[in-house]
């Protein structure tokens, strides 16, 4: 990470926050790299890539994220290597939630139960995932919030920073 070059950045205190695709990509760099020793996920895509496969669509309606070439993602990657029941080798090698056993430090999980583009079953089974292999996580979900976390961005917000401040904070 370059943010270890910059003058007063502790490499042993770095944290990771994101928000949906950004907490797939915070879970994927706290199980590829040791760098980050605290994450906190808002709404992640953090679902193995048989429940990305089979239980993520945007809802219909939404505008979509990426050209259309790229949302054909999923027929690309199954035509090529098969699905999930075929090859499940394959997808559990591509899945950050295979490799939980590298985490690189503790995890907190928001998202609301009403959010409609990414399922609320993703934090929660990611949050079981993580207790199975002994790694440290908290799960809050937010009762009928949305992607955003809208109703509940004030206690979301203050609980992040409260967990930020208990694991990189200068002790």
């Amino acid at each position: 990470y370059s943010i270890k070059k910059y003058p007063g950045v502790n490499p042993e205190k770095i944290g990771m926050w994101g928000h949906s695709m950004g907490g797939f990509l915070t879970l994927r760099s706290m199980v590829a790299a040791g760098d980050v020793k605290a994450g906190v996920i808002w709404a992640g895509v953090v679902g193995s890539h048989e429940d990305l496969l089979n239980n993520w669509r945007r809802p219909r309606g939404s505008p979509p994220p990426l050209p259309s070439g790229a949302r054909r993602w999923r027929q690309q990657l199954t035509d090529q290597f098969g699905t999930p029941e075929q090859n499940l080798e394959f997808w559990n090698k591509l899945s950050a939630n295979s490799y939980l056993l590298d985490i690189s430090g503790p995890v907190q999980l928001h998202h609301g139960t009403a959010d409609n583009s990414v399922p609320v079953d993703f934090s929660r089974k990611l949050e079981e995932q993580i207790k199975s292999v002994g790694k440290e996580v908290e799960l809050y979900a937010y009762q009928g919030d949305d992607h955003n976390l809208s109703a509940s961005f004030a206690t979301a917000m203050r609980r992040s920073l409260e967990f930020f401040d208990r694991y990189l904070k200068e002790s």
